[in-house]
C-alpha cells in the first residue's frame, strides 16, 4: 500500500511538472507574435509541443491529453491576451473582474489546444508524417472554430507570426488566412520529422517538400507584389483623409465638453475649403452625441467645412422600434451640413464592451457595457457595400468597425466594392500591445480582399494599406495627425475575395486525403 501511495505521489509530480513545462513552452511561443515576431521560435516550441505528445506511451489517459493541450494553449494566451484585462480598469464596476479576465479568459481559449490534443491521442497516428498532418489538420480546423462559435475571436492564429513577412503571407489572397494558418502549424512541426524516425529517406523527403513549399509562397509573394506595383494608378477627384488621434478615453466617464473633442478633430483633420475630401474620423469619438444629435453642433464646421467634404465617423444611433429604443455602434457618412447620408450599424458587437451577456441578471449587480451607460449596443441586420455618390464623389465601400477587422471571410459576399474603411477606438487596452495586434490583422483583410485599407484609430494606429499588405502610410500608436490617400491602384477580384473559406474546406480534404493515403501506405508495408 505505502509503494502504491508512493507511486501515485510520483506520478502526480511528473505530472505537475509536465504542465509546468507545457505552459512555459506557451508562453514562450508568445513571443512569435505581433509585434515581436520571432516566428523561428515556433520551429522549437511547436516541435516540441508536438514531440511531448507523440512520446507519450499508449497507457497514458485521454483526459491527460486535454491538460496538455490546455496547458500549452493556456500559456500562449495568458500572455498574448494580458491587455484584455486592461479594459476593465476604466470603471470601478468592473475592477473586481480584472483577476478572472487575466485568468478566465486564457482559460476558455485554451479549452480548442485541449481538444485538438485529446483528438490527437484518440485517433492514434501510425505513422511520424501521418502524426504530423493529423495533428496540424485537427488544431487547424479547431483554430477555425474558435473563430467561429459563440461571437468567436480569431485573434492571434499562430499564422500572425508571419506579420510581417509580406512575401510569405501573400498567398492568402487565394488560400485565405485560416488555410495558410494550418499550412503554418504543419511547417512549425516539420523538424520532428527529423527525430526518431522509422523511414529517414521518405519522411525527409516530406520535409523537404514542406519547406519547399513554403520557399514557393515566398516566390509568389514577391511576384503578386510586382504584379501590384506594375498596375495603373488610378487618381482621384478627391482625397481620403484618415485620422489618427490621441483623445483621452476621459470624455466616456468625465463632464468633458464634446465641442473641444470636436475643434481637436476638425484641427488635426486640417480642412482645405477648395479640395474635395472625405474625412475618415475614428469609431465612438464622440460617445455624448448622437448620430441625430450631431447637427446640434454643425456651427462649428461652417467655417470649415463646405460642399467639398464629407465626413465619415463612428457615431452611437438609436431607433425606437415598438415602444422601445435600440442603439447602436454605427459608422455615419456626413455632408458639410452634418445631414446623415448613409449608416452602418456594426453586427460583430464585443461582448462586455459594447453588450452585456445576460444583462437582465447581470444589471442586478451593478454591470453595464464598458462603452456606454444607458444600455448594450443592438445588433445591426446586414452589412451592405455603402455607394457614395454626392458632390461629383462615387465611391463603394466596405464599412468595418473596430474588430470588425479581425474576421476572415465573414465579411462580405461580393467583392464589387473600392476600398474598407475600418474605424476603432483602441484606447481601451492602453500602451499594450493589443491595439499594434489590432491593427496587423488589417494587413491580412487587405491581402484577402485585394482592396485598400483605410483605418482611422483613436489612441490607436491609423494606416493606409494596399491589397499586397504593404504600409503606405500610418500615423503610428501614440502620435496625432493625418495621411491622405489620393491614388488607387485596383486589382482582379482575389480568389478567396470570391470563394472565401471554402478554399479552408478544399485544403482539409487534401490533408484528409493524404492522412489515408500514408495510412495506407504503410498498412501495405506491414
Amino acid at each position: 500500500m505505502h509503494q502504491l501511495f508512493q507511486s501515485s505521489i510520483k506520478l502526480k509530480k511528473k505530472l505537475y511538472i509536465e504542465v509546468l513545462f507545457l505552459i512555459f513552452l506557451g508562453m514562450v511561443t508568445s513571443l512569435s507574435l505581433p509585434p515581436l515576431n520571432f516566428f523561428i521560435i515556433n520551429f522549437f516550441t511547436f516541435t516540441l509541443f508536438f514531440l511531448f505528445l507523440v512520446k507519450k506511451n499508449e497507457k497514458t489517459r485521454s483526459l491527460n491529453f486535454f491538460l496538455y493541450g490546455w496547458s500549452f494553449g493556456f500559456g500562449y494566451f495568458i500572455i498574448n491576451l494580458y491587455w484584455i484585462s486592461i479594459s476593465l480598469t476604466f470603471d470601478k464596476d468592473f475592477k473586481f473582474l480584472i483577476p478572472l479576465t487575466i485568468f478566465l479568459i486564457p482559460s476558455f481559449l485554451a479549452i480548442f489546444y485541449g481538444l485538438a490534443s485529446f483528438l490527437f491521442k484518440i485517433l492514434k497516428p501510425k505513422t511520424k508524417i501521418c502524426s504530423i498532418l493529423t495533428f496540424s489538420l485537427i488544431l487547424g480546423v479547431m483554430e477555425f472554430l474558435r473563430g467561429s462559435i459563440l461571437t468567436g475571436f480569431p485573434w492571434n492564429l499562430i499564422v500572425y507570426s508571419f506579420s510581417d513577412q509580406l512575401k510569405f503571407i501573400s498567398i492568402t489572397s487565394i488560400l485565405g488566412t485560416y488555410a495558410l494558418n494550418l499550412f503554418c502549424i504543419s511547417l512549425f512541426i516539420t523538424p520532428a520529422i527529423f527525430f526518431s524516425s522509422s523511414n529517414k529517406k521518405k519522411d525527409f523527403s516530406i520535409g523537404t517538400i514542406i519547406f519547399f513549399i513554403a520557399l514557393s509562397l515566398n516566390i509568389f509573394g514577391l511576384s503578386h507584389k510586382e504584379k501590384f506595383d506594375k498596375t495603373t494608378s488610378d487618381v482621384n477627384e478627391y482625397k481620403i483623409r484618415i485620422i489618427g488621434s490621441n483623445i483621452s478615453l476621459d470624455r466616456f466617464y468625465l463632464n468633458i465638453d464634446p465641442v473641444s473633442v470636436i475643434e481637436d478633430l476638425i484641427k488635426i483633420s486640417n480642412p482645405n475649403l477648395n479640395e474635395k475630401t472625405i474625412f475618415v474620423w475614428p469609431e465612438g469619438i464622440l460617445p455624448k452625441i448622437s448620430q441625430q444629435e450631431l447637427i446640434e453642433y454643425s456651427w462649428l464646421f461652417k467655417k470649415k467645412f463646405n460642399e467639398n467634404h464629407l465626413l465619415v465617423i463612428g457615431t452611437n444611433n438609436y431607433l425606437d422600434i415598438d415602444g422601445s429604443r435600440k442603439y447602436f455602434n454605427s459608422l455615419s457618412i456626413f455632408d458639410n451640413k452634418l445631414k446623415v447620408l448613409y449608416s452602418y450599424d456594426k453586427i460583430n458587437l464585443v461582448p462586455f464592451g459594447e453588450f452585456l451577456p445576460f444583462e437582465n441578471l447581470l444589471r442586478n449587480f451593478g454591470l453595464k457595457s464598458l462603452t456606454n451607460n444607458y444600455q448594450s449596443f443592438s445588433p445591426g441586420s446586414d452589412r451592405n457595400i455603402i455607394e457614395i455618390n454626392k458632390h461629383n464623389v462615387s465611391l463603394k465601400i466596405l464599412p468595418l468597425i473596430c474588430y470588425e477587422i479581425i474576421y476572415s471571410g465573414k465579411l462580405f459576399d461580393k467583392p464589387e466594392f473600392d476600398l474598407i474603411i475600418n474605424i476603432s477606438e483602441d484606447g481601451w487596452f492602453g500602451n499594450s500591445i493589443g491595439p499594434k495586434q489590432h491593427f496587423v490583422h488589417s494587413i491580412f483583410r487587405a491581402i484577402e480582399s485585394g482592396k485598400y485599407i483605410v483605418r482611422s484609430s483613436n489612441n490607436g494606429i491609423a494606416g493606409i494599406i494596399n491589397p499586397t499588405g504593404v504600409i503606405e502610410q500610418i500615423v503610428g500608436f501614440g502620435k496625432t495627425g493625418y495621411i491622405d490617400l489620393k491614388e488607387i491602384r485596383k486589382i482582379q477580384p482575389t480568389i478567396f475575395s470570391l470563394y472565401g473559406n471554402k478554399i479552408f474546406l478544399c485544403l482539409i480534404l487534401l490533408y484528409i486525403f493524404l492522412i489515408f493515403s500514408f495510412n495506407r501506405s504503410k498498412d501495405e508495408q506491414s
